[in-house]
């Protein structure tokens, strides 16, 4: 199904498609504000090694060649904007409630009228995989624009104009935008192991277990009687994208893909990563795209010479061409490394890359992972099926504010 960037249609009071926002001003209730902060570098290296002092642990991170003062720096210039974003709202009477990202529970999550994540586009997932509604808004704060590109985030010159944003945010001058999400659900016959936080694992082996629990108001999109046992729809959606593939990266991933309901076709690759429009600017678009060498290549194999303009302008068309609007409510696959040789793929005739409205999966891996956003792991080895699908429902709400 094509989508036109330009239609406009609201379905069931849900956003479809591209560039719509509603006629009326929007409103944006904001009593009470949940900030929830990133985690720099420099905390997260003194929460690994939080046994020694500061003295030994900037040692050990010289020793590892790391540039102990940069870590510093950029740890104190998070402090300040978090600092400066509490002030701001202060000032204006709102209700606060700051938490680091590793301590964001449900409980505070159901408090908030807003979320507004301060961070990069990191916090902002992470952020987002914990509000699972479209009723509430989440809006991002790069702290850093000079570490971080800040995809999701409000762009970098409200990093420095806060009074501005928060202004906007409060006269309604902005826009909603609604990013769609992939819900996944499981079938077979491991599906209910605990998944794996991954930063988490990193800070904490021994408790690294993702806390899969649901505000209560939202649990009736995970609890479906009408579901057989063996069938568990995931707690946390995908704002980016979704891998599936063998743990090890040297590994050949051998899986089924199935594109809105047809057949089969059997394939071994080096996994597969399914993308919303949201993250066709992440890693969809560095699997996909192309640098100039390869264009000038193309070029010349087809009897075309191309000037020393036109190759980084077709190079940039091609690559621009593979980002697409957040709020479509198809998903894109990409099939990584797909081995075209001998009898794979089986049968022949699948695109590398595609769009659909629904993708199956059936693993037929021995140590594979199902992992959403880079952030949650679960396990998906042989017989284990995913389906994998885009809900209006299920889409995060966010700004776009006016200029």
């Amino acid at each position: 199904m094509k989508i036109d960037n330009n239609t406009l249609r609201w379905t069931h009071g849900f956003l479809v498609g591209c560039h719509h926002y509603s006629s009326s001003a929007p409103s944006l209730k904001l009593n009470r504000a949940l900030l929830v902060s990133k985690l720099s570098r420099y905390e997260l290296e003194s929460l690994r090694f939080k046994d020694i002092d500061q003295t030994q642990l900037e040692k050990k991170l010289r020793d590892r060649g790391s540039d102990y003062e940069l870590l510093i720096h950029h740890h104190e210039v998070h402090k300040s904007f978090e600092k400066s974003v509490v002030d701001v709202l202060k000032n204006k009477n709102f209700d606060i409630r700051l938490v680091p990202r590793f301590k964001l529970t449900q409980d505070d999550i159901s408090w908030a009228d807003v979320v507004f994540s301060l961070g990069g586009d990191g916090t902002f997932l992470m952020v987002a995989s914990s509000v699972l509604g479209n009723s509430k808004p989440v809006v991002g704060f790069n702290s850093d624009p000079t570490r971080s590109e800040g995809h999701l985030c409000l762009p970098k010159r409200y990093s420095t104009n806060l009074e501005e944003a928060i202004y906007k945010l409060t006269h309604g001058e902005f826009k909603w935008m609604f990013r769609s999400r992939i819900r996944i659900t499981l079938s077979g016959e491991f599906i209910d192991e605990q998944p794996v936080e991954l930063q988490e694992e990193l800070l904490h082996p021994d408790r690294r277990i993702y806390n899969c629990n649901v505000a209560p108001d939202e649990k009736r999109v995970f609890i479906n009687s009408a579901l057989p046992e063996s069938t568990r729809v995931l707690p946390v959606f995908a704002l980016n994208e979704v891998f599936l593939g063998e743990s090890l990266s040297a590994r050949v991933s051998y899986f089924e893909l199935s594109l809105d309901g047809g057949p089969f076709t059997k394939i071994k690759s080096s996994g597969l990563c399914v993308t919303t429009g949201t993250g066709s600017t992440s890693w969809h678009l560095s699997i996909n795209r192309v640098d100039q060498q390869t264009v000038a290549k193309l070029a010349t194999l087809l009897g075309n010479k191309l000037s020393p303009e036109q190759v980084p302008a077709i190079t940039k068309s091609y690559n621009d061409s593979l980002v697409f609007s957040p709020e479509n409510p198809q998903i894109s696959y990409t099939i990584r490394d797909n081995i075209c040789a001998s009898v794979w793929p089986h049968p022949k005739g699948i695109e590398s890359r595609g769009f659909a409205s629904q993708i199956v999966i059936r693993s037929r891996c021995f140590d594979a992972v199902l992992v959403i956003d880079g952030r949650v792991s679960f396990k998906f080895n042989d017989g284990t099926v995913a389906k994998l699908e885009i809900h209006e429902s299920d889409s995060l709400r966010t700004v776009t504010l006016n200029e």
